[in-house]
């Protein structure tokens, strides 16, 4: 029980630093976006570049923030029943939600996604737009990487469901 505790501590804190960085990355976004409005708006010019940068970080905060989203139980759900039900059967319905669709899901967008990541390595692969982002490369990497992390917040997820079904709870991290 010690190592899934552990294991469970050590994937909630290293989320916890990627959803620092995501937030960071969010205060960058909006001023991209307000500097792009008044360039375009006030001055009438518009970069390739500039807008590429939007969605780039857009990409990146979503990627990389969903572990971070999942550690703080803030993905969209129905909570009809669920939030109703005791945390003995919440915590049976999030593990058989990890072991039965997130898992698989998440094994199957890594897997997939390794060879496209791949051949934009190969080709060093750029914005096809002049004047744009020449390292798509390095955001094609954030889609398995991202999901690494859902699939490691889901497996610390799962452990804590486990270790609550068998009635040894684990403190989270507010309670720390």
């Amino acid at each position: 029980m010690g190592l899934i505790k552990t294991f469970c501590r050590w994937v909630d804190a290293l989320n916890t630093w990627v959803g620092h960085v995501v937030a960071w990355a969010t205060a960058i976004v909006v001023a991209v976006v307000f500097i792009d409005v008044i360039m375009r708006y006030a001055f009438n010019i518009s970069f390739v570049f500039t807008q590429e940068l939007e969605w780039h970080l857009f990409a990146f905060i979503f990627l990389m923030g969903a572990g971070y989203t999942l550690l703080k139980d803030g993905h969209v759900r129905v909570d009809i029943i669920y939030q109703r039900c005791s945390p003995k059967t919440k915590a049976w319905i999030n593990l058989l939600g990890v072991i039965f669709f997130l898992i698989p899901g998440c094994y199957m967008v890594i897997a997939t996604s390794l060879n496209f990541v791949y051949n934009a390595w190969v080709v060093m692969e750029g914005s096809p737009d002049p004047g744009g982002i020449p390292y798509r490369f390095i955001l094609k990497s954030f889609i398995p990487a991202g999901f690494v992390l859902i699939l490691l917040q889901g497996l610390s997820l799962g452990g804590k469901s486990l270790l609550t079904i068998l009635g040894k709870e684990i403190e989270t991290e507010g309670e720390r």
